[in-house]
């Protein structure tokens, strides 16, 4: 039974993280990075000074409240690609 509730977390993870991934192509209108979510993207922006990145990554990183630099470890996964399948 642990087994079956640890695949459905991992299946419902990742259906959230393309959910996300989605959402952010849509609204950059494909102008975003292949496998960017937006709390990497609102990361990017406020390291490179954009508006939007300091008002919306304080956001985000405040609703998931249980993560501290809950974008930060986002980009830092796409950067170094950890959510990719082991080869």
């Amino acid at each position: 039974m642990q087994n079956i509730r640890k695949i459905i977390g991992k299946r419902l993870f990742s259906i959230l993280i393309s959910l996300d991934q989605f959402v952010w192509s849509l609204l950059t209108l494909g102008g975003s990075y292949p496998d960017e979510t937006i709390s990497s993207a609102m990361y990017r922006f406020e390291t490179k000074g954009m508006i939007v990145g300091l008002i919306f990554r304080p956001v985000i990183d405040k609703l998931f409240w249980w993560d501290r630099q809950h974008c930060r470890k986002a980009y830092l996964a796409e950067i170094f690609r950890r959510q990719a399948p082991r080869r």
